[in-house]
C-alpha cells in the first residue's frame, strides 16, 4: 500500500502523468524516516528539515502536513505494510502541475511508501575518498532531493572500487560527508563534524548527536577540515537514521577505532 496524497493506494494503482515535475526537473525534496516499535523515530526532527526545505523551494505544503495529521497517518501506513515492528519510510514531495522550467503552482503532491527492514549493521566501515564528484554548498544542499545525482555517482564509485561507502570533500578539498550519512570524528574529549557549508545535509541524526553532546558536557565543533585530519583523530565513525558506525580504513588506510565512545553515542540515539 501507498499513501498518495492523503488516500491508501494499491502501489500497482499508482498513477502519475508524464508531467510529474519530480520526473521531469526533480522538482521537490524527500525524507526517509524510520519506524521502529510503532513509533517514527526523531519524527519533530523530520518535519522541521521538511518545512525548512518547503521553505527553500517555495512549496505550499498540503494542510494533512501542516496539520499534524500525516504522523498517524504514516503509522498506518506502517500497520497496512507489516513494518510497524522495523521499516523504512520514504516521503517524497514534489510541485503539483506541469509547465517548463516556471512552475504553474507552488502547491505540493506527496506520496509515502513503507517497507519492512532490518536495522543497520554495528559492523566498522572501510570507506574511499570519492574522486568522481564534490559536494557544493548552495540553498538547497541541507535538504535531500536536489542533490540527488551526486550522491548516486558517488555510489557508482564506491561500487566500482569495492568500498563500504566514500568520503566526499568539496571543492575546497574540505571533509564533507559521506553518502549517505554525516561523519564526525572525535579528538582530545572534542567531537568534530563538517560545518553545513561544506556542503553535506543537515542530518537528522548530526542535530540529535549533537544536541546530545551539549546535554553531556562534551564539547562539539563544526569544522573546516582536511582528511589529514580524521586521519589523526581517536576516533571517526558515520551516522544516518538507521544507526551509528565507525569507520576502520579511509581509502585503505587505518585509523583509530573507538567503538567504546561509539557505543556510548548509540545507546544514548537508538536505545
Amino acid at each position: 500500500m501507498l499513501l498518495y496524497n492523503g488516500e491508501f493506494i494499491p502501489e500497482d494503482e499508482l498513477r502519475l502523468p508524464l508531467t510529474n515535475r519530480a520526473f521531469q526537473f526533480n522538482d521537490g525534496l524527500f525524507e526517509t524516516i524510520i519506524v521502529a516499535d510503532g513509533k517514527l523515530r526523531f519524527w519533530d526532527d523530520h518535519v522541521a528539515r521538511m518545512l525548512a526545505a518547503a521553505k527553500a523551494l517555495k512549496l505550499e505544503l498540503p494542510q494533512a502536513i501542516l496539520s499534524g495529521e500525516l504522523a498517524e497517518k504514516l503509522l498506518q501506513l506502517a500497520v497496512q505494510n507489516n513494518a510497524t515492528t522495523y521499516g523504512r519510510l520514504k516521503l517524497k514531495l514534489w510541485r503539483s502541475g506541469s509547465g517548463l522550467y516556471t512552475p504553474e503552482t507552488n502547491q505540493a503532491d506527496w506520496l509515502a511508501t513503507k517497507v519492512p527492514a532490518t536495522p543497520a549493521q554495528t559492523t566498522t566501515l572501510h570507506i574511499g575518498i570519492c574522486q568522481t564528484i564534490t559536494t557544493n554548498y548552495n540553498p538547497f544542499s541541507f535538504f535531500k532531493g536536489p542533490n540527488a545525482l551526486l550522491y548516486v555517482m558517488a555510489g557508482i564509485e564506491k561500487n566500482e572500487k569495492g568500498f563500504d561507502d566514500m568520503l566526499l570533500i568539496n571543492r575546497q578539498h574540505i571533509v564533507s560527508e559521506l553518502i549517505s550519512s554525516n561523519i564526525f570524528w572525535s579528538k582530545n574529549d572534542v567531537l568534530f563534524t563538517p560545518a553545513i557549508d561544506t556542503g553535506c545535509v543537515q542530518g537528522i541524526v548530526r542535530q540529535n548527536i549533537l544536541r546530545w553532546c551539549h546535554s553531556a558536557g562534551i564539547k562539539t565543533k563544526e569544522v573546516y577540515f582536511d582528511v589529514d585530519s580524521l586521519l589523526k583523530a581517536d576516533a571517526v565513525f558515520a551516522g544516518n537514521v538507521t544507526g551509528i558506525r565507525s569507520i576502520a580504513t579511509i581509502d585503505n588506510g587505518e585509523v583509530t577505532v573507538d567503538e567504546n565512545f561509539v557505543q556510548q553515542v548509540r545507546s544514548n540515539l537508538f536505545a
